[in-house]
């Protein structure tokens, strides 16, 4: 087995979407999986020749030993990550009265247990490689999400770093590890004639890094990431997130992404970009 993947989260927050995405990319998955069973389905799927490649392992509810068996697996097979799906509690409600489903944890109101699981699943989120927060996202949209981590079909062993944007105004992204805010920096929203353009246009980049402080800003932070990102690396993290914020999503945050990740791959990395908020 070459990877692993253990798919977990929230009730109501797309599990079962990933892994019936996965099996289309051709992933052997196993959806609906109990954690008491984990160690025992692992060990069947190492144990056929090598005939399974990638395996996804969709986990349904939660065990004490669950962390301890992931830990277990991660010194047994090289490649082991987590997913963890998350969304907003009154995103989750609401999938749950579209579809008259009871939520595995229910004994009194539906919001309760859906904070009930959030509690039991803090350590697993915690561990996890990557959290994709679904709130925003409908099926096709996760697909399309799912499709663009795992779709490949020989990934680097490498840590893969994903560089984005966003609006402070349109909310702070949830599944990200770090948020730089880049509010500070002059904003070209308050100059007419760059107001509708983007991050993405040669007048507004020249407009926020031809300024000294944006410079010294890029200077330290590029400091910083040369000393924490090959530190995560060492650790053997195989997903980091770097958020930019500004407050619309469109004009300093893009600028400041987009340099960042230039910068990263000049010194040998592959971040992917994705500016969230750029086109409202």
């Amino acid at each position: 087995m070459k990877q692993l993947l253990v798919i977990t989260g929230l009730s109501g927050a797309g599990r079962s979407t990933a892994a019936g995405v996965l099996d289309d990319l051709g992933w052997f998955v196993i959806d609906n999986l109990p954690p008491t069973l984990l160690p025992k389905v692992v060990e069947l799927a190492t144990s056929v020749g090598g005939r399974y490649d990638r395996v996804a392992l969709a986990m349904a509810g939660y065990d004490k030993e669950m962390d301890a068996q992931i830990q277990a697996l991660r010194a047994l097979i090289g490649r082991v990550r987590i997913v963890y799906l998350t969304a907003s509690v009154d995103v989750i409600v609401r999938r749950y009265e579209s579809t008259k489903r009871r939520h595995p944890l229910s004994e009194g109101s539906l919001v309760d247990a859906i904070t009930r699981e959030m509690e039991m699943l803090a350590p697993v989120k915690a561990a996890a490689d990557l959290v994709i927060d679904t709130t925003d996202l409908n099926p096709h949209q996760l697909r399309e999400r799912v499709t663009k981590e795992f779709g490949e079909e020989d990934q680097s062993p490498g840590m893969r770093i994903n560089v984005s944007s966003f609006g402070f105004k349109h909310g702070v992204p949830l599944d990200v590890d770090t948020v730089i805010d880049c509010r500070f920096l002059p904003n070209p929203f308050w100059v007419e004639e760059l107001r509708d353009q983007s991050g993405l246009d040669a007048d507004v980049r020249a407009y926020i890094l031809e300024r000294e402080q944006t410079q010294r800003f890029l200077d330290r932070l590029m400091g910083l990431l040369d000393e924490l990102v090959p530190a995560y690396a060492d650790e053997g993290r195989s997903y980091l997130s770097i958020a930019f914020g500004c407050t619309g999503g469109r004009h300093r945050s893009v600028v400041v992404a987009e340099n960042v990740a230039g910068l990263l791959k000049e010194r040998g990395w592959t971040p992917r970009v994705n500016h969230r908020d750029i086109d409202r």
